[in-house]
C-alpha cells in the first residue's frame, strides 16, 4: 500500500461548536483554512414537513450562541439537501427568514447524523472544493472523547459511502489537542478545553484517554460574558453611552444583548487578562468606576490613549504627571463599540472569574446550576479517578485550550496556582507517589504560523502532526484505506482506533 502526497491530506477539527478544516500538509503547518460555526438550519416549512417539532425543542433561529438539538428533539425525516449550512445558513438568517437552528455537536456526542453530515459535506465540496468523484484525499478526523464503537464505525461509513475519501482515521479531540503541546515523549497530562456552553476536563495517562476520569462542566465563555454584562450594568458611564436616557426604550432583553455582545468585544479584543487568586475581591471592594466622573479632562483621556509612554509624558506637569498614575492605577481602556467610544475600568478583568467560583452566577437568571463545580476543583476531581501511582504524571502536562485562549493569556499559569491545593507541598511528602508539581505544558514556538496566537488551535495543530504520521505510513496500519472498507466493511475502523479495543 503506498503512502498518500501530503498534497492531498484533509483535516477536519470538530468541535463542540465548530468546525476547522485544512487541505494539504506543509513543513511549516499551516492553520485552518476553513472554519465555520458547527451548525445547520433548517426553514420551518421544510420542518414542519420533516416532523412534527414541540414545544420542548430547539427554536433558536437568531442566536449565534450554540444551542444544542439534545435527545428529546423528535427525529427529523429532512435529508442532507434540505439543510442549510455555512454562508448560506447565515444569509437566510440575516434576511429574517423563518429558520430553525440545529448545532448536532454542541452535547459532546452526534445529536442527529443527517445534520452532522451535511456540515462535513459542506466542508469537503463547498469549502475546501474537493470532487467527489474524483476524490484523492484521505481524511483525518477529530471528534469529541467518548463516541461509541456503532459511532465510529457510522463514521467510517459515512466518509467512505457518501464523500468517497481515498483513506480514513479518526482522533479524540483532547489527544490532538496534547499532540499539540507535548515535549518529548511525556504522554500523560490533563487537557482543560474551555469552550462556549461547557468545559472538557480530560486526564491522559501514556497516550491514552482515561475515559472514566472525563469530565465536563456546563459552562464556558458565554457564562463568561453574561457576567461581564452583569457587572457593565453598574457602570453609569458604559449604561449612559449604550443606551441614553432621552434615547428611544429598549426591551430588557435587547439591552442584555447589547451588553453580552459588548462583553465578546472586550474579550475579542485582547482586553481582558486573568486575575491571580484573591484580586476579584479588590477590585469589587473598589466598586466600578464612574468614568464620566473621572474623564473630566481631554488630557486624561489622551493620557489613556497613548499607552501611558513615558515619553509623553516626560514634558508633563508634576500635577499631570500624578494624575496620570493615578490613572494609569485605574487601568482604563477605551474600546471603540457601535460608532461609540467607551472607557471601561478594572471590572472587565473579572471575565474569567466564573470559571474559578460559578456562584458569581447566581444574579444571572437560568446562568447557575447546582451541578457547577469550581474549575479548579473539577480538574482535581477527574485526575483524582486516575490511579494514585499515575497521578503525578498526569500534573506533568496541564494544557488549558479553547478559543478563549487565543485573546486572554495565562489561564493556564492561573488554573496551575488554584490546583496547589490539590497536591502535597514537598515538606509533606509521604512517599515517591505523591506529585509534587503540577506543570503547565502550551503549544510550543517553533510552530511558527500558530506562534502568538495562544493555543485555541491545538487540536487541529495535533490533528495535522498525527495526519503527517498517520498518511505517510506505507503500511496503512493507521488509517483505513479504500481497499480495507470494500473488504470489511465499517467495522474496520474499529481496528485502527486503539482507544476502542
Amino acid at each position: 500500500m503506498s503512502a498518500f502526497r501530503d498534497s492531498t491530506v484533509v483535516m477536519i477539527d470538530t468541535s463542540r461548536t465548530s468546525l476547522r478544516a485544512g487541505h494539504g500538509l506543509h513543513d511549516l503547518l499551516k492553520t485552518p483554512s476553513v472554519e465555520i460555526p458547527a451548525r445547520v438550519g433548517l426553514r420551518r416549512a421544510v420542518l414542519e414537513a420533516a416532523s412534527e417539532l414541540t414545544n420542548g425543542s430547539n427554536e433558536n433561529g437568531e442566536s449565534t450562541q450554540p444551542k444544542a438539538s439534545s435527545s428529546k428533539t423528535p427525529s427529523i425525516n429532512a435529508k442532507v439537501t434540505d439543510y442549510l449550512v455555512g454562508s448560506q445558513l447565515d444569509e437566510a438568517l440575516a434576511s429574517g427568514q423563518d429558520i430553525v437552528v440545529f448545532w448536532p455537536f454542541a452535547e459532546g456526542d452526534i445529536s442527529d447524523w443527517t445534520q452532522a453530515e451535511a456540515l462535513w459535506k459542506h466542508v469537503l465540496f463547498s469549502q475546501l472544493q474537493l470532487r467527489r468523484v474524483l476524490m484523492e484525499s484521505p481524511v483525518l478526523l477529530s471528534i469529541q472523547a467518548g463516541l461509541s464503537r456503532d459511532a465510529h464505525e457510522r463514521l467510517c461509513q459515512i466518509f467512505f459511502e457518501r464523500f468517497n475519501v481515498a483513506g480514513f482515521a479518526i482522533l479524540e479531540r483532547p489527544m490532538a489537542q496534547f499532540y499539540a503541546a507535548i515535549a518529548g515523549n511525556d504522554l500523560s497530562g490533563v487537557v482543560v478545553d474551555i469552550g462556549q456552553d461547557y468545559t472538557d476536563i480530560t486526564p491522559i495517562l501514556d497516550g491514552f484517554i482515561v475515559q472514566r476520569a472525563r469530565e465536563s462542566l456546563p459552562y464556558g465563555i458565554s457564562h463568561c460574558e453574561r457576567y461581564l454584562a452583569y457587572l457593565l450594568r453598574s457602570s453609569p458611564g458604559v449604561m449612559n453611552a449604550l443606551f441614553p436616557p432621552s434615547g428611544e426604550p429598549i426591551t430588557p432583553e435587547a439591552q442584555e444583548s447589547t451588553l453580552v455582545e459588548l462583553a465578546h468585544h472586550i474579550w475579542q479584543e485582547g482586553l481582558v487578562k486573568v486575575l491571580a487568586e484573591g484580586e476579584a475581591a479588590d477590585i469589587e471592594e473598589e466598586g466600578i468606576t464612574d468614568i464620566a466622573a473621572v474623564l473630566v479632562a481631554g488630557k486624561e483621556k489622551a493620557v489613556i490613549e497613548s499607552g501611558m509612554k513615558k515619553r509623553q509624558n516626560a514634558k508633563a506637569t508634576a500635577a499631570e504627571q500624578a494624575r496620570a498614575r493615578e490613572i494609569e492605577a485605574m487601568d482604563l481602556v477605551t474600546v471603540e463599540f457601535r460608532g461609540l467610544s467607551l472607557t471601561l475600568g478594572k471590572e472587565r478583568h473579572r471575565f474569567c472569574e466564573p470559571l474559578f467560583d460559578p456562584t458569581l452566577l447566581t444574579n444571572i437568571p437560568g446562568a447557575y446550576k447546582d451541578t457547577m463545580m469550581p474549575l479548579a476543583s473539577a480538574v482535581g476531581h477527574a485526575v483524582s479517578k486516575v490511579e494514585v501511582d499515575n497521578r503525578q504524571y498526569v500534573w506533568q502536562g496541564l494544557l488549558v485550550t479553547g478559543d478563549i485562549t487565543n485573546k486572554i493569556k495565562g489561564l493556564g499559569t492561573a488554573l496551575q496556582a488554584r490546583l496547589q491545593p490539590f497536591i502535597l507541598s514537598a515538606a509533606d511528602q509521604a512517599n515517591d507517589v505523591q506529585p509534587r508539581s503540577i506543570r503547565v505544558i502550551k503549544v510550543p514556538d517553533y510552530f511558527a504560523e500558530y506562534r502568538d496566537k495562544g493555543d485555541g488551535l491545538a487540536s487541529f495543530l495535533g490533528l495535522s502532526i498525527v495526519a503527517k504520521l498517520v498518511f505517510t505510513d506505507s503500511s496503512g496500519k493507521n488509517f483505513v484505506s479504500k481497499a480495507d472498507y470494500v473488504e470489511s466493511g465499517p467495522k474496520v475502523i474499529l481496528d485502527m482506533s486503539p482507544a476502542l479495543l
